[in-house]
């Protein structure tokens, strides 16, 4: 396909959005929305970090659901993490991701100067 997980330009680092996949192609969390919300955000961490930015740094997520009903497992697993931080937020419903196991894809914008 083509495509970077994270990308740093200057201060702002991107990263393309990330499921509850691991990298043996299995699905953290079957059927449980909140526990593939978590992986999602695990993997933003992970991919944040590659770029020297954190999850405290991020002013920007994107949610992608397949069921809109169960947002609130979404929204709690979320504010776990970005309570505090507070980013803007967008949150759509989807009708499929890539594998029919995950449930939740997010993406997320970081304001990261280097140094800093």
């Amino acid at each position: 396909m083509g495509y970077s997980r994270t990308v740093r330009v200057g201060a702002t680092v991107l990263v393309s959005g990330c499921t509850a996949a691991t990298p043996d192609g299995e699905v953290v969390g079957e059927g449980d929305v909140g526990a593939q919300t978590r992986a999602c955000i695990a993997a933003i961490e992970r991919a944040l970090a590659l770029a020297g930015a954190r999850l405290d740094q991020v002013v920007q997520t994107r949610v992608y659901a397949t069921d809109i009903s169960r947002w609130e497992d979404v929204a709690r697993a979320h504010g776990e993490v970005f309570g505090e931080v507070r980013p803007v937020n967008t949150f759509v419903q989807v009708s499929a991701l890539i594998d029919p196991r995950m449930l939740v894809e997010i993406e997320a914008q970081a304001y990261a100067p280097p140094g800093g």
